[in-house]
C-alpha cells in the first residue's frame, strides 16, 4: 500500500519539476532571445553557458534549485527544438529509465498531458 503512494508521489513530482523547468526555460528565452541548445541543456538555467551560442543577456539563475535528475534518479532529457514544432522538450523516462512503459515506468514530458 505504501509503495503505491510513493510511486504516485514520484509521478506528481516529475510532472511538477517538468512544469517548473519549462517556466524557467521560457524566462531564459525572454532574456536571451532563444532557448538553450540541446548541448547547453538544462544546466543553462543555473549557470551561464560558455559554449556557443553564448547568451549575452543571460540574467540567471532561472531556478532556485538545480534539478538535473527525475525522482527516480535518471537525468531529464532536454532537447531543442522539441517534438512537433515545439521550441523545446523535457522528458522523464519513469522508474525504468527507458522510453515507453506504463504505471511506474510511464514517461512524463512537457509536450504531453
Amino acid at each position: 500500500m505504501a509503495f503505491r503512494y510513493i510511486a504516485k508521489s514520484r509521478q506528481v513530482t516529475a510532472r511538477s519539476q517538468i512544469e517548473t523547468l519549462a517556466l524557467a526555460l521560457d524566462a531564459y528565452a525572454l532574456d536571451c532571445l532563444r532557448y538553450p541548445t540541446t548541448e547547453q541543456g538544462l544546466d543553462a538555467l543555473w549557470t551561464r553557458p560558455t559554449q556557443e551560442p553564448v547568451p549575452e543577456r543571460w540574467d540567471g539563475p532561472y531556478v532556485t534549485k538545480k534539478v538535473t535528475v527525475d525522482p527516480w534518479g535518471h537525468r531529464y532529457e532536454y532537447r531543442m527544438p522539441g517534438p512537433d514544432g515545439l521550441p523545446f522538450g523535457i522528458r522523464s523516462f519513469g522508474a525504468n529509465g527507458e522510453a515507453g512503459g506504463e504505471g511506474n515506468d510511464q514517461d512524463f514530458s512537457s509536450w504531453e498531458d
